[in-house]
């Protein structure tokens, strides 16, 4: 009988001496689990807001929100977020880079939109090929950058069918380009414009490109109603 009692208190603390680290660990993997939760998106507007005021919080809020619905769908690989504000004129930074495991801006910056979008304010989007107009909606980046005729470049892949989906069959890209700075907006009231990509300037392109690689989210803001209305990245 002590023998038997012995054994079954050594078999519960064996139970118990396993159980107890394994609750720990789940604990610890929760508390790590991907950025999706209501919470998560109100407390990073807020800290990101604090500390870059340039930023619409509305846009801010919105881009937050789509990034945590796509990971819940495992599109993006990496807590990095790339917001461009197509409601800003192309005279202003409208493109941030945004590191989400502190809040912080990596960059803030200018941008191009297409050609056929608009001269000193995008008002007109497309996703057809020929089109050279600039698309809106949520991006992922390619896995690795490349040489083109541009130069460096990375291609975008969009995720919103009818709106963007076509991005990568059109070749947008992030690419650095010459127009793509202030002398221009003093020359002739707005920077210049491409065939439909979100061109930088070439100072900054290559650590743009290294910092946003391999699926990381892009958000190319636009108050466009159909897109903020049907977007199922913008549904809370």
């Amino acid at each position: 009988m002590k023998l038997k009692t012995t054994f079954f208190f050594t078999l519960l603390l064996g139970i118990y001496g396993f159980s107890l680290p394994f609750y720990s660990v789940s604990k610890n993997t929760i508390a790590t689990s991907p950025r999706t939760s209501k919470s998560w998106v109100s407390n990073e507007t807020q800290l990101i807001s604090t500390r870059n005021h340039a930023i619409d919080t509305k846009v801010l809020h919105l881009s937050l929100l789509a990034y945590a619905n796509a990971q819940k769908k495992g599109l993006v690989a990496k807590p990095l977020l790339t917001v461009i504000d197509y409601s800003r004129p192309s005279t202003e930074k409208r493109l941030w880079v945004f590191d989400l495991r502190n809040g912080k801006a990596l960059f803030n910056t200018y941008v191009s939109h297409g050609k056929n979008s608009g001269a000193v304010n995008a008002t007109s989007f497309s996703n057809s090929p020929g089109s050279l107009k600039s698309s809106i909606g949520v991006f992922v980046t390619d896995d690795s950058p490349y040489i083109g005729g541009k130069g460096l470049a990375i291609r975008l892949k969009g995720l919103e069918r009818g709106v963007n989906d076509n991005a990568f069959r059109r070749n947008v890209v992030i690419h650095g380009a010459w127009y793509v700075n202030t002398a221009n907006i003093k020359k002739n009231g707005y920077i210049g414009r491409s065939w439909g990509c979100p061109a930088v300037s070439t100072d900054l392109i290559k650590p743009i490109i290294n910092t946003i690689k391999d699926k990381t989210m892009i958000v190319a803001y636009y108050p466009d109603r159909y897109w903020l209305n049907h977007s199922p990245f913008l549904v809370s």
